[in-house]
């Protein structure tokens, strides 16, 4: 089977083209429809199975990658479009992929119900910010009912998110503040 895929795609991601560490992977909720196997590279699963570790510039791949001749291909590349329609390109290449009835249903089977009333937590870069992630502060700030100023440059390790979308919670020199998000920036892991 996976020789057949590797044959099929050339051994390359049939994603993003890229040539290091290829996988068979199975398209979740495709009973039914066919052959649901790709081939793609650790990079693409990755970010495929754990969606706060998503990379926009990443998918800019599926420009090339939606006009395959493989069905299950063509729809990787549209639900991955669709959990990413926040970015203008990933809507303008969402308008121009057209699926037939049959894979436009099977497209949408594996696409999890998303809140339309949630408001993620974005940093100043506009990074999506989750509980427990480490972020640095961008600006001196003032803490209001202490004596101390939260440094630019301070690391705030494991923070915890608020309702209001525009406040986080975290530790500054021992005590617990909210700070808002448009004065940090998000670290990037594995550069904790």
């Amino acid at each position: 089977m996976t020789r057949e895929l590797l044959k099929r795609c050339d051994s390359k991601c049939e994603l993003c083209a890229s040539e290091s560490k290829l996988a068979s992977y199975e398209l979740p909720d495709s009973k039914g429809y066919g052959d649901a196997r790709i081939m793609i590279c650790d990079t693409c699963t990755g970010q495929i199975q754990d969606r706060s570790t998503i990379d926009m510039n990443h998918w800019r791949c599926l420009n090339d990658s939606m006009w395959s001749q493989v069905p299950a291909v063509q729809v990787m590349a549209y639900r991955m479009l669709k959990q990413l329609n926040e970015e203008a390109w990933a809507r303008d290449l969402l308008d121009m992929l057209y699926l037939d009835d049959d894979m436009l249903a099977w497209g949408e089977a594996g696409i999890e119900e998303v809140d339309e009333d949630f408001i993620p937590h974005k940093d100043s870069n506009g990074a999506i910010l989750e509980a427990g992630d480490n972020v640095v502060i961008i600006k001196d700030l003032n803490v209001k009912g202490t004596t101390f100023t939260a440094k630019r440059g301070t690391t705030v390790r494991g923070i915890s998110l608020t309702n209001n979308p525009e406040h986080i919670e975290g530790r500054v020199s021992g005590t617990r503040i909210v700070i808002l998000t448009c004065f940090v920036k998000k670290v990037p892991a594995g550069e904790e």
